[in-house]
């Protein structure tokens, strides 16, 4: 590791190749923390580039737990993190949304690192019990129409780095792999990333390998669509802008995005939306990204027609039921 620092900070780049073998390292324990600190610092202190990224991206897909679910015909929608905005926990929301919708979701996650409340912390707010046996998550997903990959859980390499990452406390290239390890590899996946550059990283490595799938950054520094301003969408063959009137959404406050301090109000947050109870900017950011994830996976549905679903996927009382199913089928 030693060299390979002193090559790294001289300028050098890592091949797909290296990239993988020096996570694999890391991840088995045979560095020590402050090589560790040194060799994630080097990636902000430069870009890091598509053949680093999808290397690293390597090591943790061959080392995951294996899950084996009957039909990849499902989404995932999951955020880099490291955005500094601590808005409630909107795209793990909107996940219960979709299932609603009638479209299956395979969301992976894990504890807020960068962010008081990550979409682990507040399912285990609410009851969520966390699993890897494959028989489980296809029950929840047949009766739910959802199920969650608890990223601690399926990728135990990772389990090396939560030191460094918790002592650090600022957003690290592994805010960048988490969405793209989902251990399933669900065919559609809707991510959204802490700012541009990440943004046109995830297009190129996703265009490359044929993945059906948006990236979004908003404009003024949401991973998500936050309704706070325009936002840009990358998808296999186009680069857009949205704006909340692309949605017949109201632009929304930062202020009004705000998830809590605590996973006990951020859950509450949660099921106030799903049950119909949160604010307009609450529900519009749901909306918002509800309707995106519908049309990643329907590219001939118009957003305001998929607005239209997921506004009855919460007034009709399924999505909120999709919530219940999931935590009752524990």
């Amino acid at each position: 590791m030693k060299e390979t620092l002193e090559f790294l900070f001289k300028g050098g780049r890592l091949t797909r190749k290296e990239a993988a073998d020096h996570l694999r390292m890391i991840s088995i324990e045979n560095v020590s923390l402050e090589q560790m600190t040194a060799f994630t610092t080097v990636f902000r202190m430069r870009p890091i580039e598509v053949q680093e990224l999808q290397g690293f991206r390597d090591t943790l897909l061959e080392l995951k737990i294996p899950v084996n679910i009957e039909n990849k015909e499902a989404i995932d929608i999951v955020g880099t993190g490291g955005d500094g905005k601590n808005t409630f926990n909107i795209s793990t929301t909107s996940a219960f949304v979709i299932a609603g919708s009638g479209y299956r979701v395979c969301k992976h996650g894990s504890y807020g690192v960068s962010s008081n409340c990550g979409s682990s912390n507040v399912l285990m707010e609410l009851g969520y019990e966390f699993t890897k046996d494959s028989d489980t998550l296809n029950k929840q997903l047949d009766q739910a129409g959802i199920c969650f990959f608890h990223a601690p859980i399926f990728h135990p390499a990772m389990k090396a780095v939560v030191p460094m990452r918790k002592g650090l406390k600022i957003k690290t290239f592994f805010n960048m792999l988490g969405p793209l390890v989902n251990p399933l590899q669900p065919e559609y996946q809707l991510f959204g990333t802490y700012n541009l550059e990440v943004a046109k990283l995830y297009d190129e490595l996703l265009k490359s390998e044929g993945k059906k799938y948006a990236v979004v950054y908003a404009d003024d520094g949401y991973d998500e669509i936050s309704l706070t301003s325009s936002a840009t969408v990358f998808k296999p063959n186009s680069e857009l802008s949205l704006s909340p009137d692309d949605f017949g959404l109201s632009k929304a406050k930062e202020s009004e995005l705000f998830g809590g301090d605590t996973p006990v109000e951020a859950g509450k947050i949660l099921t106030n939306v799903l049950s119909g109870k949160g604010t307009s900017a609450q529900l519009n950011a749901v909306l918002a990204n509800t309707a995106l994830a519908i049309q990643t996976t329907d590219s001939t549905m118009s957003l305001k027609d998929a607005v239209s679903i997921a506004t009855e996927s919460i007034e009709s009382g399924k999505a909120f039921g999709v919530l219940k199913k999931l935590i009752e089928s524990n």
